[in-house]
């Protein structure tokens, strides 16, 4: 994938990681090509195991903690490679010029600290201000994202705090200190359906706001919908289509997109069987070498055994890695 680099993208440019299973490494992630643009939302959606939240940790260097391994490609931001910086870049890097927001808020928060240590500690730690400025800028942020008595809420502990203001604080953090770019790691997968709505009107608010670029990782295409400007569809570690919300909601060509959207349940149809994808997601090893889709599509034939490139359709703008592309 061919990009003019601008200091406004975030490139995942051809990468590919591995994981540590049974004494060896194994590729997880393979060749995944994807471009974060400022003021955009890219979804990357697929079912647990396809390697979503891998392929999103490794925008901030997460995964390296775990033993995923950096195989080939690489993540550039305005050019410039994440994997060629220092700790002390990497640490600045992180939170101040990408943040992110995690699936579980208990697993970011540290239960020890108040939430007002935690957030004017991410402010000092990237912006050259006081503890006094610090402060109000954190209850600032509170504000920012709904929560009313921030001043009372600066003193409190994470485990007095609901779900939803967990979240809501984790969101605040990672726009304290006005990051270019922000990863979404199923932010709303722990809440309530009702709590789920607020939270992503926040979120797209705050998106649009400040003009960030975005990737928001999710199984949910309802949530696509709303959220998402342009989406990537993972299968089995492989990047299987990508397009526009448009064209990938009226002119879907990946079977797996298709299966996908199918599975979503749908409010006031009533009688029917909910949809869904026989088989699983082939774990990492047991990939093949032809598409990794392919015992689970109904089209699979012959021509699915051989290694499949992406073609393309719409001017070039939307891509899927199928030989039966137009038939769907």
């Amino acid at each position: 994938m061919s990009h003019t680099f601008s200091h406004e993208s975030l490139e995942i440019s051809h990468l590919s990681l591995a994981v540590p299973i049974g004494g060896q490494y194994v590729e997880a992630v393979s060749d995944v090509s994807l471009l974060l643009n400022a003021g955009r939302v890219m979804g990357l959606v697929g079912e647990s195991g396809c390697g979503k939240s891998l392929t999103a940790q490794a925008l901030l260097r997460l995964g390296e903690h775990q033993g995923v391994k950096h195989c080939a490609g690489d993540v550039l931001l305005g050019g410039k490679s994440i994997f060629a910086m220092s700790e002390s870049q990497l640490r600045h890097f992180r939170g101040g010029q990408v943040a992110m927001i995690f699936q579980e808020p208990m697993t970011a928060l540290n239960p020890v600290f108040t939430v007002g240590a935690q957030i004017t500690e991410v402010i000092r730690l990237h912006l050259d201000v006081n503890k006094q400025t610090a402060k109000k800028r954190a209850i600032a942020l509170l504000h920012d994202v709904g929560m009313a008595e921030a001043s009372v809420l600066m003193g409190q502990y994470p485990d007095a705090l609901s779900g939803g203001m967990r979240q809501r604080i984790l969101i605040a953090m990672a726009m304290a200190t006005n990051p270019r770019f922000i990863v979404a790691d199923e932010p709303t997968t722990a809440l309530d359906v009702s709590v789920q709505k607020r939270i992503i009107a926040l979120l797209r608010r705050l998106q649009q706001q400040h003009q960030q670029g975005m990737l928001l990782v999710t199984h949910d295409f309802g949530l696509v919908a709303e959220m998402c400007d342009d989406v990537a569809v993972m299968y089995a570690g492989q990047i299987v289509e990508r397009a526009t919300v448009h064209e990938i909601f009226n002119h879907a060509r990946h079977p797996y997109t298709r299966a996908l959207m199918d599975c979503r349940p749908e409010i006031g149809v009533r009688g029917d069987m909910l949809p869904v994808i026989a088989g699983q997601v082939p774990a990492p090893g047991q990939y093949g070498a032809g598409c990794r889709f392919a015992k689970r599509c109904a089209f699979a034939d012959d021509q699915c055994a051989s290694p499949i490139a992406e073609n393309a359709w719409h001017d070039g703008t939307h891509h899927a890695r199928c030989v039966h592309g137009d038939q769907q």
